[in-house]
């Protein structure tokens, strides 16, 4: 594929998960030889396992011990993340580029505070005057701090204060198709020339109990022990994972101008939503395929998003086998977990990752998936969310 100046590339690459800090430790664990080992928490949320975040020195990258303490978990996770990037790309340091960097997050709610949600159900059982009952408790119980501090936008502003990216900034909200919004954003910024550079991606704290009572009131997640992503069969399939990626995008001519490292080309990037009854998902995934993957193209690495929810997996596979029958498939949620507005950005990080290694990946489930006969040149990335949202990436090795 020639080359062109307004190429998408990806400079810089921060990644959090399970198997570690950094680009480096994921490396490690595309390049191995033998399957990844499950990292599981299956104690703190039983009957719901967990992938855990790993140990984080947040001083790190977030130096300054009061920046810290007005975050909870997945703010900190992502600023961390962001900041990874930022160094990965040698921007960290550069003022005049960070300041005019554009930054693009997708992010959902702030974090609760677990104890004074309890308090408001015990006493509401135990009285009829309910709407005076949550009055009374917010009003005296409540941290303001706590709500303000983790308005979604504020992901954003402490990536701002914190690493001095003060270009423009966008929030998305809205579960994993926040992430596929803000990488198609920002995606279409940079190839318009509307944008040089920007940084993009997301962040998930799994190992929170509102969470998990949000997925299980539509009976989505996983119990018992870990059972590997494609042949997952208890519960409702998906077990959550904290994690957190973030990309430095440049057109290829900002790039190299500044000789900087690319690990990947991204060809393109959509996303859709709607009704997925009577084959929606289906016709949507196919409209997807057509704009983002030549069909031409047969044998790529695809990398699905698939959260585990047992009908979404089984007919997004079916699509990927007939539309790309002579693919590698990896499930990346079942080494990561399935991480929300950050699942869609894990993923493209994950295939750049693997798209510059120059080597065939592990297989992931070593159950349900093939090896590979060699290196990827080029990558699939899809997403889809466990209520609704689709969207696919491609990505071309340099």
């Amino acid at each position: 594929m020639a080359k062109k100046p307004n190429d998408v590339v990806i400079t810089g690459i921060g990644i959090v998960s399970c198997h570690g800090v950094g680009r480096q430790a994921h490396e490690a664990v595309l390049a191995a030889s033998e399957s990844p080992q499950p990292i599981i928490d299956s104690e703190r949320f039983a009957p719901y396992p967990v992938h855990p975040a790993p140990e984080i020195d947040w001083s790190e990258q977030i130096p300054r011990r009061g920046d810290q303490r007005q975050m909870e978990n997945w703010q900190r996770l992502g600023v961390f993340t962001a900041g990874l990037a930022l160094d990965d790309a040698g921007l960290k340091e550069d003022a005049e580029l960070c300041g005019s960097m554009d930054m693009i997050v997708a992010a959902g709610g702030g974090e609760r505070d677990v104890a004074v949600d309890t308090m408001i159900v015990n006493k509401a059982l135990t009285r009829n005057d309910r709407d005076h009952v949550l009055n009374e408790i917010l009003t005296t119980e409540l941290r303001p701090t706590l709500f303000l501090a983790q308005l979604s936008n504020l992901l954003a502003g402490n990536i701002s204060i914190v690493h001095k990216v003060t270009g423009s900034s966008k929030t998305f909200m809205g579960e994993e198709a926040a992430g596929i919004s803000a990488l198609a954003t920002a995606f279409e910024r940079i190839r318009a020339g509307q944008s040089t550079h920007a940084l993009v991606g997301g962040a998930y704290n799994a190992e929170r109990q509102d969470m998990h009572m949000l997925y299980e009131g539509v009976q989505s997640l996983a119990q018992g022990d870990w059972q590997p992503l494609w042949s997952r069969s208890s519960g409702g399939g998906i077990i959550t994972g904290s994690a957190s990626a973030f990309l430095v995008l440049e057109s290829r001519s900002h790039a190299e101008a500044r000789g900087a490292r690319i690990y990947a080309s991204i060809g393109n990037v959509d996303g859709d939503r709607g009704n997925r009854d009577e084959a929606g998902l289906e016709r949507r995934l196919g409209d997807l395929a057509d704009r983002v993957a030549p069909a031409e193209d047969r044998n790529p690495l695809v990398l699905s998003g698939t959260s585990g929810k047992h009908d979404l997996r089984d007919r997004e596979r079916t699509f990927i086998e007939e539309r790309w029958p002579d693919a590698a498939l990896r499930g990346y949620g079942g080494i990561t977990g399935h991480t929300m507005e950050a699942q869609f950005p894990v993923g493209v990080a994950i295939a750049a990752l693997a798209l510059n290694s120059g080597a065939g990946l592990p297989r992931f489930d070593t159950e349900a998936e093939a090896d590979m006969s060699g290196p990827a040149e080029t990558a699939i990335v899809t997403a889809v969310g466990f209520t609704h949202g689709e969207g696919l990436a491609s990505l071309n090795a340099e």
